[in-house]
Protein backbone atom coordinates (compact mmCIF):
# COMPACT_ATOMS: atom_id res chain seq x y z
CA UNK A 1 0.00 0.00 0.00
CA UNK A 2 1.46 3.49 -0.63
CA UNK A 3 2.14 5.94 2.00
CA UNK A 4 -0.42 8.51 2.61
CA UNK A 5 0.29 11.24 0.48
CA UNK A 6 2.43 9.43 -2.18
CA UNK A 7 1.17 9.10 -5.80
CA UNK A 8 1.89 5.84 -6.88
CA UNK A 9 3.12 5.22 -10.61
CA UNK A 10 4.22 2.10 -11.28
CA UNK A 11 5.70 1.20 -8.09
CA UNK A 12 7.56 4.18 -7.83
CA UNK A 13 6.92 7.75 -5.65
CA UNK A 14 5.87 10.88 -7.16
CA UNK A 15 8.31 11.71 -10.67
CA UNK A 16 9.43 14.97 -11.72
CA UNK A 17 8.39 15.59 -15.29
CA UNK A 18 11.08 16.62 -17.97
CA UNK A 19 10.07 20.11 -17.18
CA UNK A 20 11.20 19.17 -12.88
CA UNK A 21 7.31 19.36 -12.02
CA UNK A 22 6.33 17.17 -9.44
CA UNK A 23 2.66 15.78 -9.68
CA UNK A 24 0.09 16.47 -7.00
CA UNK A 25 -0.11 14.30 -3.63
CA UNK A 26 -2.83 13.17 -2.08
CA UNK A 27 -1.92 16.32 -0.12
CA UNK A 28 -4.43 18.38 -2.19
CA UNK A 29 -6.59 15.91 -4.20
CA UNK A 30 -8.38 17.57 -6.58
CA UNK A 31 -8.39 17.92 -10.53
CA UNK A 32 -5.28 19.62 -11.51
CA UNK A 33 -5.16 23.04 -12.35
CA UNK A 34 -4.00 24.98 -15.18
CA UNK A 35 -0.74 26.19 -15.35
CA UNK A 36 0.25 28.55 -12.54
CA UNK A 37 1.34 32.35 -13.69
CA UNK A 38 3.63 32.28 -16.46
CA UNK A 39 6.98 33.80 -14.65
CA UNK A 40 8.37 34.92 -17.53
CA UNK A 41 7.31 38.57 -16.77
CA UNK A 42 8.86 38.56 -13.45
CA UNK A 43 11.91 36.76 -14.54
CA UNK A 44 12.61 39.36 -16.73
CA UNK A 45 12.61 42.10 -13.92
CA UNK A 46 15.26 39.96 -12.87
CA UNK A 47 17.56 40.83 -10.03
CA UNK A 48 14.86 43.87 -8.71
CA UNK A 49 12.07 40.90 -8.26
CA UNK A 50 14.67 38.56 -6.48
CA UNK A 51 15.95 41.39 -4.25
CA UNK A 52 12.48 42.43 -3.10
CA UNK A 53 11.62 38.68 -2.31
CA UNK A 54 14.81 38.22 -0.42
CA UNK A 55 14.21 41.43 1.63
CA UNK A 56 10.58 40.13 1.94
CA UNK A 57 12.23 36.58 4.03
CA UNK A 58 14.92 38.89 5.52
CA UNK A 59 11.82 40.17 7.64
CA UNK A 60 13.26 37.60 10.55
CA UNK A 61 16.98 38.44 10.95
CA UNK A 62 16.54 42.45 10.22
CA UNK A 63 13.88 42.37 12.96
CA UNK A 64 15.65 40.36 16.01
CA UNK A 65 19.40 40.81 14.79
CA UNK A 66 19.37 44.38 14.51
CA UNK A 67 18.22 44.65 18.03
CA UNK A 68 20.70 41.80 19.05
CA UNK A 69 23.46 44.34 20.70
CA UNK A 70 20.88 46.33 22.61
CA UNK A 71 19.64 43.53 24.52
CA UNK A 72 21.95 44.34 27.29
CA UNK A 73 20.97 47.88 26.66
CA UNK A 74 17.44 47.61 27.43
CA UNK A 75 17.69 45.61 30.58
CA UNK A 76 19.16 48.22 31.85
CA UNK A 77 16.87 51.17 30.38
CA UNK A 78 13.44 49.52 31.31
CA UNK A 79 14.61 48.00 34.52
CA UNK A 80 13.67 44.73 33.40
CA UNK A 81 15.60 41.79 34.19
CA UNK A 82 17.20 39.69 30.82
CA UNK A 83 14.50 36.45 30.81
CA UNK A 84 11.40 39.35 30.43
CA UNK A 85 13.73 41.11 27.73
CA UNK A 86 14.73 38.08 26.23
CA UNK A 87 10.63 37.32 26.20
CA UNK A 88 10.54 40.58 23.44
CA UNK A 89 12.47 38.32 20.99
CA UNK A 90 10.14 35.47 21.75
CA UNK A 91 7.18 37.42 21.16
CA UNK A 92 8.15 38.59 17.62
CA UNK A 93 8.87 35.15 16.67
CA UNK A 94 5.53 33.86 18.22
CA UNK A 95 3.75 36.82 16.21
CA UNK A 96 5.89 35.40 13.26
CA UNK A 97 4.59 31.50 13.84
CA UNK A 98 1.24 32.31 14.64
CA UNK A 99 0.55 35.11 11.82
CA UNK A 100 1.66 32.43 9.26
CA UNK A 101 -1.38 30.05 9.89
CA UNK A 102 -3.83 33.25 9.03
CA UNK A 103 -1.85 35.26 6.03
CA UNK A 104 -1.27 31.78 4.14
CA UNK A 105 -4.29 30.28 3.86
CA UNK A 106 -5.73 33.95 3.05
CA UNK A 107 -2.95 34.21 0.45
CA UNK A 108 -4.76 31.13 -0.85
CA UNK A 109 -7.89 32.37 -1.04
CA UNK A 110 -7.28 36.30 -2.35
CA UNK A 111 -3.75 36.02 -3.62
CA UNK A 112 -0.50 37.18 -3.15
CA UNK A 113 -0.41 40.59 -3.31
CA UNK A 114 -3.14 42.39 -1.54
CA UNK A 115 -2.57 40.55 2.05
CA UNK A 116 0.96 40.88 1.64
CA UNK A 117 0.46 44.76 0.97
CA UNK A 118 -1.40 45.19 4.14
CA UNK A 119 0.62 43.26 6.45
CA UNK A 120 3.59 45.10 5.48
CA UNK A 121 1.76 48.64 6.40
CA UNK A 122 0.84 46.79 9.92
CA UNK A 123 4.37 46.07 10.64
CA UNK A 124 5.42 49.67 9.72
CA UNK A 125 2.76 50.80 12.59
CA UNK A 126 3.91 47.97 14.95
CA UNK A 127 7.31 48.88 14.33
CA UNK A 128 7.16 52.52 14.94
CA UNK A 129 5.13 51.93 18.69
CA UNK A 130 8.19 49.69 19.26
CA UNK A 131 10.68 52.35 19.44
CA UNK A 132 7.92 54.57 21.49
CA UNK A 133 7.61 51.48 24.09
CA UNK A 134 7.45 53.14 27.48
CA UNK A 135 7.84 49.84 29.44
CA UNK A 136 8.87 46.28 28.58
CA UNK A 137 5.81 44.96 29.03
CA UNK A 138 4.28 47.32 26.65
CA UNK A 139 7.56 46.71 23.80
CA UNK A 140 6.80 42.80 24.65
CA UNK A 141 3.47 43.13 22.97
CA UNK A 142 3.89 45.93 20.19
CA UNK A 143 7.04 43.14 19.37
CA UNK A 144 4.03 40.44 19.29
CA UNK A 145 2.13 43.10 16.85
CA UNK A 146 5.38 43.13 14.69
CA UNK A 147 6.15 39.61 14.53
CA UNK A 148 1.62 38.97 13.18
CA UNK A 149 2.07 41.76 10.70
CA UNK A 150 6.08 40.50 9.49
CA UNK A 151 4.41 36.97 8.95
CA UNK A 152 2.79 38.22 5.71
CA UNK A 153 6.38 38.59 4.24
CA UNK A 154 8.15 35.28 5.23
CA UNK A 155 5.04 33.44 3.97
CA UNK A 156 3.99 34.93 0.81
CA UNK A 157 7.61 34.90 -0.29
CA UNK A 158 7.73 31.47 -0.51
CA UNK A 159 4.38 31.08 -1.51
CA UNK A 160 5.36 33.01 -5.17
CA UNK A 161 8.28 31.06 -5.53
CA UNK A 162 6.62 28.04 -5.42
CA UNK A 163 4.09 29.77 -8.01
CA UNK A 164 7.38 30.08 -10.27
CA UNK A 165 9.50 27.30 -9.79
CA UNK A 166 8.81 23.22 -9.02
CA UNK A 167 11.65 20.54 -8.22
CA UNK A 168 15.69 21.65 -8.94
CA UNK A 169 14.40 24.82 -10.17
CA UNK A 170 12.61 25.88 -6.41
CA UNK A 171 15.97 24.72 -4.16
CA UNK A 172 18.43 26.72 -6.21
CA UNK A 173 15.61 30.06 -5.61
CA UNK A 174 15.66 29.05 -2.24
CA UNK A 175 18.99 29.13 -1.98
CA UNK A 176 19.92 32.15 -3.75
CA UNK A 177 17.05 33.92 -1.32
CA UNK A 178 19.07 32.72 1.53
CA UNK A 179 22.24 34.60 0.34
CA UNK A 180 19.71 38.07 -0.69
CA UNK A 181 18.01 37.30 3.00
CA UNK A 182 21.72 35.92 4.53
CA UNK A 183 22.71 39.82 4.14
CA UNK A 184 20.51 40.67 6.76
CA UNK A 185 22.17 39.44 9.66
CA UNK A 186 25.50 40.01 8.77
CA UNK A 187 24.77 44.14 8.20
CA UNK A 188 21.93 44.02 10.68
CA UNK A 189 24.29 44.02 14.15
CA UNK A 190 26.57 45.75 12.90
CA UNK A 191 23.89 48.46 11.91
CA UNK A 192 22.11 48.13 15.41
CA UNK A 193 25.92 48.02 17.00
CA UNK A 194 26.92 51.03 15.29
CA UNK A 195 23.46 52.71 15.95
CA UNK A 196 24.44 52.56 19.71
CA UNK A 197 26.98 54.74 19.51
CA UNK A 198 24.81 57.50 18.36
CA UNK A 199 21.67 56.89 19.83
CA UNK A 200 20.04 54.36 22.58
CA UNK A 201 18.12 51.05 21.49
CA UNK A 202 15.22 53.36 20.16
CA UNK A 203 16.81 54.39 17.15
CA UNK A 204 17.07 50.30 16.52
CA UNK A 205 13.40 50.53 15.70
CA UNK A 206 13.25 53.42 13.98
CA UNK A 207 15.70 52.76 11.41
CA UNK A 208 13.18 48.95 10.99
CA UNK A 209 10.12 51.60 10.54
CA UNK A 210 12.05 53.14 7.68
CA UNK A 211 13.39 49.92 5.84
CA UNK A 212 9.41 48.80 6.53
CA UNK A 213 8.49 51.95 4.41
CA UNK A 214 10.85 51.59 1.93
CA UNK A 215 10.09 47.36 1.32
CA UNK A 216 6.35 48.70 0.97
CA UNK A 217 7.07 50.87 -1.89
CA UNK A 218 8.60 48.36 -4.13
CA UNK A 219 5.97 45.75 -3.05
CA UNK A 220 3.32 48.14 -4.34
CA UNK A 221 4.90 49.30 -6.83
CA UNK A 222 7.36 46.14 -8.65
CA UNK A 223 5.67 43.00 -7.48
CA UNK A 224 2.59 41.71 -9.50
CA UNK A 225 -0.31 39.18 -8.05
CA UNK A 226 1.16 35.46 -9.34
CA UNK A 227 -1.56 33.44 -8.23
CA UNK A 228 -3.82 33.31 -10.96
CA UNK A 229 -8.37 33.30 -9.87
CA UNK A 230 -8.62 30.16 -11.25
CA UNK A 231 -6.17 28.54 -8.78
CA UNK A 232 -7.27 30.20 -5.49
CA UNK A 233 -9.62 28.52 -3.17
CA UNK A 234 -12.90 30.07 -2.51
CA UNK A 235 -13.34 28.65 0.86
CA UNK A 236 -13.17 29.88 4.43
CA UNK A 237 -11.46 28.82 7.12
CA UNK A 238 -13.48 25.15 7.39
CA UNK A 239 -11.56 24.85 3.48
CA UNK A 240 -7.89 26.25 5.15
CA UNK A 241 -7.70 23.83 8.20
CA UNK A 242 -8.80 20.83 6.14
CA UNK A 243 -5.77 21.61 3.59
CA UNK A 244 -3.68 22.09 6.21
CA UNK A 245 -4.94 18.67 7.99
CA UNK A 246 -4.04 17.28 5.02
CA UNK A 247 -0.74 18.61 4.76
CA UNK A 248 0.18 17.06 8.12
CA UNK A 249 -1.00 14.17 7.33
CA UNK A 250 1.42 13.11 4.62
CA UNK A 251 4.17 11.50 6.22
CA UNK A 252 6.75 13.04 4.39
CA UNK A 253 6.17 16.80 4.45
CA UNK A 254 5.14 16.36 7.99
CA UNK A 255 8.70 14.75 8.58
CA UNK A 256 10.94 17.61 6.50
CA UNK A 257 8.43 20.19 8.17
CA UNK A 258 9.76 19.66 11.94
CA UNK A 259 13.01 18.45 10.86
CA UNK A 260 13.60 22.20 9.39
CA UNK A 261 12.08 23.18 12.63
CA UNK A 262 13.97 21.94 15.25
CA UNK A 263 16.91 22.85 12.96
CA UNK A 264 15.66 26.29 13.52
CA UNK A 265 15.19 26.03 17.09
CA UNK A 266 19.39 25.38 17.31
CA UNK A 267 19.20 28.26 14.99
CA UNK A 268 17.30 30.41 17.42
CA UNK A 269 18.76 29.29 20.61
CA UNK A 270 22.19 30.77 19.07
CA UNK A 271 20.36 34.30 18.24
CA UNK A 272 18.64 34.46 21.37
CA UNK A 273 21.18 33.69 23.93
CA UNK A 274 24.46 34.78 22.17
CA UNK A 275 24.27 38.63 22.72
CA UNK A 276 24.50 37.51 26.37
CA UNK A 277 27.15 34.88 26.06
CA UNK A 278 29.38 36.63 23.79
CA UNK A 279 28.91 40.26 25.55
CA UNK A 280 28.28 39.24 29.29
CA UNK A 281 30.22 36.11 29.99
CA UNK A 282 33.15 36.44 27.69
CA UNK A 283 33.28 40.38 28.08
CA UNK A 284 33.05 41.34 24.05
CA UNK A 285 32.03 45.20 23.72
CA UNK A 286 28.52 45.11 21.41
CA UNK A 287 30.70 46.05 18.43
CA UNK A 288 32.94 42.79 18.38
CA UNK A 289 29.90 40.75 19.18
CA UNK A 290 28.46 42.45 15.79
CA UNK A 291 31.19 41.48 13.85
CA UNK A 292 31.08 37.69 15.07
CA UNK A 293 27.78 37.57 14.14
CA UNK A 294 28.45 39.00 10.76
CA UNK A 295 31.09 36.44 10.35
CA UNK A 296 28.94 33.68 11.15
CA UNK A 297 25.72 35.03 8.60
CA UNK A 298 28.67 34.70 6.10
CA UNK A 299 29.38 31.58 6.82
CA UNK A 300 25.81 30.36 6.45
CA UNK A 301 25.40 32.63 3.34
CA UNK A 302 28.72 30.91 1.94
CA UNK A 303 27.63 27.56 2.48
CA UNK A 304 24.31 28.62 1.44
CA UNK A 305 25.59 29.85 -2.09
CA UNK A 306 27.90 26.01 -2.16
CA UNK A 307 24.41 24.26 -1.68
CA UNK A 308 22.54 25.79 -4.76
CA UNK A 309 25.17 26.47 -7.64
CA UNK A 310 27.27 23.20 -6.69
CA UNK A 311 25.60 20.26 -4.76
CA UNK A 312 21.75 21.13 -6.00
CA UNK A 313 21.52 18.75 -9.56
CA UNK A 314 24.63 16.81 -8.80
CA UNK A 315 23.96 15.59 -4.86
CA UNK A 316 20.84 13.99 -3.35
CA UNK A 317 19.16 16.75 -1.48
CA UNK A 318 18.33 14.17 1.14
CA UNK A 319 22.19 13.36 1.49
CA UNK A 320 22.91 17.18 1.61
CA UNK A 321 20.36 17.75 4.85
CA UNK A 322 22.13 14.81 6.46
CA UNK A 323 25.06 16.67 6.20
CA UNK A 324 24.07 19.63 7.36
CA UNK A 325 22.26 18.11 10.37
CA UNK A 326 25.36 15.88 11.03
CA UNK A 327 27.46 19.57 11.48
CA UNK A 328 24.96 20.60 13.10
CA UNK A 329 25.59 18.03 15.82
CA UNK A 330 29.12 17.98 15.32
CA UNK A 331 29.28 21.86 16.81
CA UNK A 332 26.12 21.75 19.42
CA UNK A 333 28.46 18.78 20.90
CA UNK A 334 31.66 20.98 20.77
CA UNK A 335 29.84 23.56 21.99
CA UNK A 336 28.67 21.92 25.20
CA UNK A 337 31.88 20.57 26.04
CA UNK A 338 33.38 23.70 26.09
CA UNK A 339 30.98 25.50 27.95
CA UNK A 340 30.72 23.12 30.77
CA UNK A 341 34.48 23.12 31.17
CA UNK A 342 35.45 19.87 30.05
CA UNK A 343 38.57 21.08 28.59
CA UNK A 344 39.18 23.82 31.19
CA UNK A 345 38.46 26.78 30.74
CA UNK A 346 37.54 27.75 27.45
CA UNK A 347 37.76 31.42 25.89
CA UNK A 348 35.97 33.36 23.40
CA UNK A 349 38.11 31.85 19.80
CA UNK A 350 36.97 28.23 20.60
CA UNK A 351 33.31 29.06 21.19
CA UNK A 352 33.24 31.44 18.58
CA UNK A 353 34.84 28.76 15.97
CA UNK A 354 32.06 26.21 17.34
CA UNK A 355 29.23 28.44 16.71
CA UNK A 356 30.81 29.45 13.28
CA UNK A 357 30.45 25.99 12.11
CA UNK A 358 26.76 25.64 13.76
CA UNK A 359 25.67 28.55 11.68
CA UNK A 360 27.35 28.01 8.29
CA UNK A 361 25.64 24.11 8.48
CA UNK A 362 22.34 26.05 8.56
CA UNK A 363 23.18 26.78 4.83
CA UNK A 364 22.87 23.03 4.35
CA UNK A 365 19.97 22.30 6.59
CA UNK A 366 17.39 25.20 6.07
CA UNK A 367 16.80 25.63 1.89
CA UNK A 368 16.39 22.23 1.76
CA UNK A 369 13.78 21.41 4.24
CA UNK A 370 11.81 24.14 2.51
CA UNK A 371 12.31 22.80 -0.75
CA UNK A 372 11.92 19.07 -0.25
CA UNK A 373 8.64 19.59 1.67
CA UNK A 374 6.98 22.32 -0.91
CA UNK A 375 8.08 19.57 -3.71
CA UNK A 376 5.31 17.52 -1.89
CA UNK A 377 2.21 19.96 -2.53
CA UNK A 378 1.61 22.18 -5.55
CA UNK A 379 -1.95 23.37 -4.32
CA UNK A 380 -2.60 25.43 -1.36
CA UNK A 381 1.32 26.69 -1.97
CA UNK A 382 -0.05 29.19 0.58
CA UNK A 383 -1.23 27.04 3.41
CA UNK A 384 1.71 24.56 3.37
CA UNK A 385 4.18 27.44 3.41
CA UNK A 386 2.18 29.06 6.46
CA UNK A 387 2.70 25.42 8.38
CA UNK A 388 6.67 25.61 7.56
CA UNK A 389 7.05 28.72 8.72
CA UNK A 390 4.57 28.66 11.83
CA UNK A 391 6.03 25.36 13.01
CA UNK A 392 9.96 26.71 12.57
CA UNK A 393 9.21 29.96 14.69
CA UNK A 394 6.78 28.50 17.42
CA UNK A 395 9.36 25.88 18.00
CA UNK A 396 12.50 28.65 18.24
CA UNK A 397 9.90 30.86 20.30
CA UNK A 398 9.41 27.82 23.05
CA UNK A 399 13.02 27.42 23.32
CA UNK A 400 14.41 30.82 23.63
CA UNK A 401 13.23 31.32 27.50
CA UNK A 402 15.39 27.78 27.78
CA UNK A 403 18.42 29.23 26.64
CA UNK A 404 18.47 31.78 29.99
CA UNK A 405 17.07 29.30 32.60
CA UNK A 406 20.48 29.26 34.42
CA UNK A 407 20.63 33.16 34.46
CA UNK A 408 23.19 35.19 32.77
CA UNK A 409 26.48 33.81 34.12
CA UNK A 410 27.02 30.23 31.88
CA UNK A 411 26.47 29.29 28.33
CA UNK A 412 25.91 26.11 28.84
CA UNK A 413 22.10 25.92 28.46
CA UNK A 414 22.36 27.32 25.13
CA UNK A 415 24.52 24.15 23.84
CA UNK A 416 22.26 22.15 25.28
CA UNK A 417 19.50 23.33 23.68
CA UNK A 418 21.05 23.35 20.72
CA UNK A 419 22.21 20.07 20.87
CA UNK A 420 18.74 18.63 21.94
CA UNK A 421 16.96 20.45 19.20
CA UNK A 422 19.44 19.11 16.43
CA UNK A 423 19.21 15.36 17.84
CA UNK A 424 15.58 15.59 17.63
CA UNK A 425 15.52 17.30 14.16
CA UNK A 426 17.15 14.18 13.09
CA UNK A 427 15.10 12.08 14.73
CA UNK A 428 12.32 13.43 12.61
CA UNK A 429 13.99 13.39 9.12
CA UNK A 430 15.04 9.20 9.97
CA UNK A 431 11.59 8.06 11.17
CA UNK A 432 9.41 9.92 9.24
CA UNK A 433 11.02 11.14 5.97
CA UNK A 434 12.59 7.77 5.60
CA UNK A 435 15.22 8.97 3.16
CA UNK A 436 16.62 5.58 2.03
CA UNK A 437 12.73 5.80 0.51
CA UNK A 438 12.26 8.27 -0.79
CA UNK A 439 15.63 10.22 -1.83
CA UNK A 440 15.82 13.08 -4.49
CA UNK A 441 18.54 12.03 -7.28
CA UNK A 442 20.63 13.84 -9.79
CA UNK A 443 18.37 15.46 -11.99
CA UNK A 444 15.22 15.98 -9.18
CA UNK A 445 13.37 13.49 -9.94
CA UNK A 446 11.68 11.25 -6.41
CA UNK A 447 11.89 7.84 -5.87
CA UNK A 448 11.03 5.16 -3.93
CA UNK A 449 13.82 3.13 -3.69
Amino acid sequence: MPERGHTKREGRGPQASPEGHIPHTAVADVPEPREAPDPGALRRTGLLVTLILGGLTATPPLSMDMYLPALPEVTRSLHAPAATVQLTLTACLAGMAFGQLVVGPMSDKWGRRRPLIVGLVVYVVATALCALAPNVELLVAFRLAQGLAGAAGIVIARAVVRDLYDGMAMARFFSTLMLISGVAPVVAPLIGGQILRTTDWRGVFVLLTAVGIALTALVWTKIPETLEPAQRHGGGVGDALRAMRALVADRVFTGYTLAGGFAFAALFAYISASPFVIQEIYGASPQTFSLLFGINSVGLVIVGQINGKILVGRVGLDKVLATGLALITLAATALLLLTTGVFGKAGLVPVAAALFVLMSAMGLALPNTQALALMRVRHAAGSASALLGTTSFLIGAIVSPLVGIAGEHTAAPMAVVQLAAVLVAIAFFVGLCRPWQTGHTVDGKAADS
